[in-house]
């Protein structure tokens, strides 16, 4: 039997792919909730997913959704998990200006109506489901310090970051009123091949494939003064699983402590391929946000120092990586898969390793 059993909301999404993986090495067994649409949208799991038929299947996916509580309620019933890890959003932000009233409702709403079938279940059974809120680090907003710790009072700039915020501030509130284990992670901007190609990192490692494969001759962007402490989503997802191994729940920024302007992301993506993207990148005041946050630095501080957590791969590794996934997804020249730029950051973990003892 498995150790345990886990239910992820955003399972088809950049992190549920990546927590799916790791906990399904760690021998759980995987739930997750997908909405239905007339389309495939399974790609980044389908290397995960047996027939539920199977015997040793141990990921399993049900139809479902952040604004149908009825349904949340009925599959926790089902599933009957240990842990729940709330990944689901519409997650991108300028896309929250053009569609507030959604996204607050499966951002925000969706975690009390989470929050609300936990609470019941757990009264009605007395068994403990530890609960992760996916925070963002885009709830600091208009900046206040720097680097932004737990402690950072909130400046949110976009209808998603409001969600967020209105979120963690649930996710504390059930914890102190109805003693959930229920711990808020603020996610700094992680990436990965797997990002979503609307994302300004991966459009931007995309956009370099397809102009080398003359797929493309332009790149139209925003603003490229933005600052962002950039880390791997895999590295990540690890981060969520420690906080629910603590003995109590608690509230962590995870981040890489360096911050980075799309500038620089251009800088080093482009340059890889021997390429100036002064020669390809265009100026499209659409992609503006009505309120923009200038500057996002973490402070991982603390979850390096209760988790011993720490990050695996820098920022010109991760741009790399992530170019170089793009090449190979074309039939283009790429020196390393995902995998072995991993490797190849070796000395970097050891360091971190070797400071963490």
């Amino acid at each position: 039997m498995p150790s345990k059993r886990a239910l992820i909301t955003g399972i088809t999404g950049q992190d549920g792919s990546y927590l799916s993986e790791f906990l399904l090495e760690k021998d759980y067994e995987v739930h997750g909730i997908i909405r239905r649409t007339s389309t495939f949208n399974t790609d980044r799991i389908d290397h995960l997913y047996e027939d539920a038929h199977n015997p040793n299947a141990k990921l399993f996916l049900h139809y479902g959704d952040l604004t149908d509580g009825t349904t949340l309620r009925r599959i926790l019933e089902e599933v009957q998990p240990q842990e729940i890890y709330n990944l689901g959003a519409q997650s991108h932000v300028r896309v929250s200006f053009d569609s507030p009233e959604y996204t607050v409702d499966a951002v925000g709403m969706g975690t009390l109506r989470l929050l609300e079938a936990i609470r019941d279940y757990q009264k009605r059974t007395s068994i403990e489901v530890k609960f992760y809120q996916a925070g963002s680090s885009e709830m600091f907003g208009k900046v206040q310090a720097v680097p932004q710790q737990e402690t950072t009072p909130f400046y949110p700039r976009s209808p998603y970051a409001c969600a967020k915020v209105y979120a963690h501030w649930q996710t504390v509130n059930y914890r102190e009123s109805y003693d959930l284990f229920a711990c808020n992670g603020i996610l700094f901007n992680h990436e990965s091949p797997r990002r979503g190609e609307t994302f300004v990192t991966r459009k931007i490692t995309r956009a370099i494939a397809r102009i080398l494969a003359g797929q493309q001759q332009k790149l139209y962007l925003g603003n490229l003064d933005a600052q962002r402490d950039w880390g791997y989503a895999k590295d990540y997802v690890r981060a969520m699983w420690l906080m629910l191994q603590q003995d109590t729940p608690d509230d962590y920024v995870v981040a890489t402590g360096e911050t980075h302007s799309i500038r620089e992301f251009l800088d080093i993506a482009f340059g890889h391929v021997n390429l100036d993207w002064q020669d390809y990148v265009v100026f499209d005041p659409r992609y503006l946000r009505p309120a923009e946050v200038d500057l996002l630095m973490g402070d991982p501080t603390k979850a390096q120092t209760k988790l011993g957590w720490q990050p695996s791969v820098d920022f010109p590794g991760l741009v790399k990586l992530m170019v170089n996934a793009d090449l190979s997804a074309l039939g283009l020249s790429s020196e390393h898969s995902e995998e072995a730029m991993i490797v190849e950051q070796a000395s970097v973990r050891q360091a971190f390793t070797v400071a963490v003892d």
